[in-house]
């Protein structure tokens, strides 16, 4: 019993924030700002809402984070997969080197490169675009899926590719019939790492962006905040607004994430 009670706690206040963030969010600014808060608001008005896509640049700034955040997800998983498959199925010289090599870029921490990565930029006539923050991110991401990948691909057998092999199958009609979607259990949980990562970057975003209609919603939000005055109705929209493709995408992949388990342990 004791360890539903603290699970129990511990579900109330991680999700409390947001239950919070969304009651502010609703609330006029009579309620916002108050010596005495309530969670439940005694009106609720979508004025704040109104304001964030009238009064701002936010549809802008939530348009530009969906291009980088799906475009960073989609590229770096294309190439983390050919790169983990290589390394769980195929030995050749340099493989282990490069397996350290993966876990050694993961220790930089991403401030020690933000002035390199800012110069590579600019001689290639790169910032202020959207390309620069894709590459950017792509480069941070693929050390940890390749790494992810690599595990669930070398926790297929190998028996069933050689098996479809035999039937006449290529190596890469094997890759792509069979260890392909018994990966997908694996590509589901790394695509919400990458997403995620790139959804909520802020240092990169910040550095290399300075046009206003290019910025992304972390970059953005700050917009929201005032010399004199902070809109806490609408700082919470946006922070509302900010945090649902993040839940929308993870419930996405977690129907895929269930079918591949599925999927995987029957055709093992």
């Amino acid at each position: 019993m004791g360890v539903y009670i603290a699970a129990g706690v511990v579900v109330f206040i991680s999700i409390f924030p947001f239950i919070w963030m969304l009651s502010t969010s609703i609330k006029p600014p009579s309620e916002i700002f108050t010596l005495t808060p309530r969670l439940l608001p005694h009106h609720t008005t979508l004025e704040n809402y109104i304001g964030v896509f009238k009064g701002t640049m936010f549809g802008r700034y939530f348009l530009n984070s969906i291009i980088i955040a799906a475009s960073t997800t989609v590229l770096g998983l294309s190439i983390a997969i050919l790169g983990a498959y290589s390394l769980a199925r195929f030995e050749y010289p340099g493989r282990h080197s490069f397996l350290l090599l993966i876990l050694i870029v993961q220790m930089f921490p991403i401030v020690v490169l933000i002035i390199p990565l800012f110069v590579v930029m600019r001689q290639f006539h790169l910032l202020n675009t959207h390309y620069c923050l894709i590459i950017a991110y792509i480069t941070f991401i693929l050390p940890l899926c390749v790494w992810m990948l690599k595990g669930f691909f070398e926790s297929i057998p190998k028996e069933l590719e050689e098996a479809a092999m035999i039937d006449g199958c290529s190596r890469v009609g094997a890759f792509l019939k069979i260890a392909l979607p018994l990966s997908v259990p694996g590509i589901a949980a790394t695509s919400i790492f990458s997403f995620i990562g790139a959804w909520n970057e802020f240092m990169f975003a910040l550095t290399f962006i300075n046009t206003e209609a290019l910025k992304t919603i972390p970059v953005g939000l700050q917009s929201f905040i005032g010399r004199f005055v902070v809109e806490w109705g609408q700082v919470m929209a946006a922070s509302v607004m900010f945090t649902l493709p993040s839940l929308v995408f993870f419930m996405i992949v977690q129907k895929h994430l269930t079918k591949g388990l599925f999927a995987g342990s029957v055709k093992g």
